[in-house]
């Protein structure tokens, strides 16, 4: 018998006590988010990223957040072509690792909402509440083919999405058995047991940056993760998005997401940036990856895609973050005043170049209050 849903109340405020919070992104896929052909580039391997997730716990970084990505893009390195899934990925690290969280990444359409449920509250049960859920409502055509699957027109897509995170919370939130009836998902005789750990439930994301995406992002999620363009029109997304959520009743954090070069010097870091981006950059993947964005996102307007191409080459289009530690701390304290919550970022080879960004940045982002202190 059922009885009456009762919400269940997210973890965004326990989840950090940072104002700007930090996350490794990418680190599941090779070549992380750097479509390059040097020979240093991430490899992606399970025992590299395990090693990753316990130095960057031990760091203190807020999350790890995966990319979920079923096919390559092509070039001499196939970018991101080997990849490891993403909630089984985050359920290894989330077992091995004491206080960071860590996030999947999951295609709505590709996933039955029943399965997806109880999957979600088994990790985060083996997390005790540090799991995040990154949907991704739709994406890259071929990939969908590999599953048979035909993508629904734009909008729609989030309305599809609405829908399956309702079920999942219908799934999270009820007692007894119910039906869900609903216009793209039916369920007949559901029951779901456990519910999510410790009373709450995961922290919900969404990448969406098209009107439709947004409004999803608002109305169901508790973070918004936004490509950033410019700092300035990124202030501009931040106030309107915050606005928008609280329309609806509902507070909302906004992310961005960058790539790091961190050196000593300005000229060590601009080289290395030059090296691996433009003259090792792999052309191939980084045409093939700005193409299926062009037709499968509503996200970049064709002036972006041609102004920032070495952006999509050093990392995937993100905020480029290159300089000295005093360069980057600073960059990062005027993404915060911008009203960003958090950036997620990668780094060519994330084992090799996060220890000197946890030495000499973070101590810097503590003595900003940007940070507490380990």
């Amino acid at each position: 018998m059922e009885t009456q849903q009762k919400p269940l109340p997210s973890r965004v405020n326990q989840f950090s006590a940072n104002k700007l919070k930090l996350g490794l992104f990418g680190s599941n896929c090779s070549s992380g988010r750097a479509a390059t052909r040097v020979p240093e580039r991430w490899g992606a391997s399970w025992d590299d990223n395990l090693k990753l997730a316990q130095m960057a716990d031990d760091a203190g970084m807020d999350l790890m957040l995966p990319i979920g990505r079923w096919k390559g893009y092509g070039g001499d390195t196939n970018f991101e072509g080997t990849t490891l899934e993403t909630v089984t990925w985050a359920c290894g690290l989330l077992a091995q690792t004491k206080q960071i969280n860590v996030f999947c990444t999951v295609h709505a359409p590709l996933v039955h909402p029943v399965y997806a449920a109880k999957q979600f509250v088994t990790v985060d049960h083996v997390s005790r509440g540090r799991f995040g859920v990154n949907i991704v409502c739709g994406w890259n055509q071929d990939e969908f083919d590999m599953f048979g699957v035909e993508q629904r027109e734009h909008d729609d897509r989030y309305a599809y999405g609405a829908e399956w995170l309702a079920a999942i919370k219908a799934m999270w939130e009820r007692e007894g058995v119910f039906d869900f009836d609903g216009q793209f998902i039916k369920l007949k005789g559901v029951e779901a047991d456990p519910k999510p750990y410790g009373g709450t439930r995961p922290l919900i994301m969404n990448a969406g940056a098209s009107p439709a995406g947004r409004a999803f992002s608002t109305q169901s999620c508790d973070v918004l993760f936004r490509p950033l363009k410019s700092l300035e029109s990124g202030a501009e997304e931040v106030r309107d998005t915050i606005a928008e959520a609280a329309s609806h009743g509902r507070e909302i954090g906004v992310y961005c997401n960058g790539y790091v070069v961190c050196r000593p010097t300005k000229k060590e870091a601009e080289e290395y940036h030059r090296y691996y981006s433009d003259e090792m950059a792999d052309w191939d993947a980084v045409d093939h990856l700005i193409a299926i964005n062009k037709i499968n996102s509503e996200s970049y307007s064709q002036e972006y895609f041609k102004a920032f191409r070495q952006r999509f080459a050093a990392g995937h289009g993100g905020m480029p973050l290159v300089g000295t530690p005093d360069e980057i701390a600073d960059t990062l304290a005027k993404v915060s005043e911008a009203g960003f919550a958090g950036i997620c970022f990668s780094f060519v080879n994330y084992l090799d170049e996060f220890p000197y960004f946890r030495d000499e940045v973070l101590p810097r982002l503590e003595r900003m209050g940007l940070r507490t202190k380990r």
